[in-house]
């Protein structure tokens, strides 16, 4: 793997087959919640254009802003059971149907409520599930 855009050594975690890694560095400013239908994943706060990179590697299924309430939206296919998804974003880098590594960068950070945050969802057959479940 020579790919410029991985980044060397980075922690990953190994669950459900695959290994997940952090998709920017930053402190969690809001957990998951099953119950509410607002906290479907995590917030990650960080800086405005900061690179978001793909979690795990997959195939690009969705790249758009047609989700209300997400922004700038990619969605990752990792496996027939696995998604991962990244909202809020400014600029998104990849378009559906590409295919990305793990450590990929697929977005660039972006502003929801007045601060830099990235939400992300890791869904299990199409459920959303704890993303700190997965993360190094």
């Amino acid at each position: 793997e020579t790919s410029t855009a991985a980044v060397p050594d980075a922690a990953v975690k190994k669950v459900g087959g695959l290994k997940w890694r952090w998709p920017v560095q930053g402190k969690v400013m809001q957990s998951f919640l099953a119950s509410d239908p607002s906290r479907k994943g995590i917030k990650i706060q960080g800086e405005e254009g900061r690179i978001v990179r793909a979690a795990e590697g997959g195939t690009i299924v969705y790249s758009g802003d047609g989700l209300v309430g997400y922004g700038e939206l990619i969605i990752i296919k990792h496996n027939k059971e696995y998604l991962s998804a990244y909202a809020y974003n400014r600029k998104r880098l990849v378009k559906e149907g590409d295919k990305v590594k793990r450590g990929a960068a697929v977005a660039e950070m972006g502003v929801n409520g007045g601060e830099a945050l990235l939400h992300f969802e890791i869904r299990r057959q199409g459920k959303p599930v704890n993303p700190m479940a997965y993360l190094p």
